[in-house]
């Protein structure tokens, strides 16, 4: 650990500057290990812990994993990404994962917890990505788009025996409380290191199959990640970038097919538009949403309600230029 090297380093500076003729090497070696020390605080364990669940915020499930968090240390930062997703959907917590984790500062450690597995034999883990995000959660497709956007650096299990929370022992169906949080906060505090998480595993997660963005020719295809809840807007994986290869202008007719297990559910057409407004209250529109990604909505209303459209990795489109302006 850099702290260590830093605390070694001190001691040999007190005792070699005893000696004139050592100082200055020994200031430069002092100046170093203080550097390394602070560029790993920064960048492993800036005291922020962000979580997300499916238990929702009626009972106080959150609420104990806080408390475990700042009984691990009162100094840590705790906020919230999401505890409103849908039961039991790890699609969703991957989709919000790779939506948010972005934005936060490297060193920043996420609880996600959706685990409709727990107490089973899926491995409990902490994913540090290329970034230097740390992800804490069951490895059971949760982490199946952050891995691929972001990269993962190392994956480590959570050594039990060191990384739960006194006495929990006896509880199987709570592991968000007694490992999760747990594990989270003694990392986000520098109370352990990374590699005192637990034993490192293979660069690879369980993943979930879903239809990857692409152009086939004059075809775009992806996968409906999402839907724009307040709005019942349809979110793709498609990017601006592919958008752009497919070369549509704005007022140039999209068609889009929307397939549900590769059944056909929606068919029809949405103008390329920068805006909602470009076209009448209640009509179809195609456009980039926030994120820079194709999207599909009524102007003013629920694009999802009106065809029955949902999302996840069993969702999927083709889209198409009908006709150009």
């Amino acid at each position: 650990m850099a702290s260590t090297v830093a605390s070694h380093t001190c001691t040999l500076y007190f005792h070699a500057t005893k000696n004139d003729s050592n100082k200055i090497i020994m200031k430069k070696i002092f100046s170093s290990a203080i550097i390394l020390f602070i560029a790993f605080q920064l960048s492993a364990q800036n005291k922020i812990v962000v979580f997300q669940t499916d238990f929702g915020l009626k009972d106080g499930a959150v609420s104990a994993m806080k408390g475990v968090a700042t009984s691990v240390s009162a100094d840590l930062k705790l906020y919230d990404l999401t505890h409103e997703i849908p039961a039991y959907n790890i699609w969703e917590a991957a989709y919000r994962l790779e939506q948010t984790v972005p934005y936060w500062p490297a060193g920043t450690v996420f609880v996600s917890v959706v685990d409709p597995g727990v107490g089973t034999n899926r491995k409990s883990v902490v994913l540090k990505t290329k970034s230097g995000h740390f992800i804490v959660t069951p490895d059971n497709g949760t982490l199946t788009l952050i891995a691929e956007s972001l990269g993962i650096a190392e994956i480590r299990e959570i050594d039990e025996a060191v990384n739960r929370r006194k006495n929990s022992e006896g509880s199987y169906t709570f592991h968000g409380r007694d490992v999760y949080a747990y594990t989270a906060a003694r990392l986000a505090s520098g109370t352990i290191s990374f590699e005192e998480v637990g034993p490192l595993l293979p660069k690879s997660v369980v993943s979930i199959n879903y239809q990857k963005a692409v152009i086939e020719g004059k075809k775009l295809k992806g996968n409906i990640s999402i839907l724009d809840v307040q709005y019942g807007n349809i979110w793709t994986n498609i990017s601006a970038d592919l958008v752009k290869q497919l070369n549509p202008k704005y007022g140039d007719v999209l068609h889009v097919l929307i397939f549900n297990n590769n059944k056909k559910v929606y068919e029809g057409d949405a103008p390329y538009s920068q805006t909602f407004g470009a076209v009448v209250k209640g009509k179809p529109l195609s456009y980039l949403n926030s994120l820079m990604q194709l999207s599909f909505a009524l102007n003013q209303g629920s694009f999802a309600d009106q065809y029955h459209i949902s999302s996840g990795n069993d969702w999927s489109v083709e889209v198409t230029i009908q006709s150009k302006k």
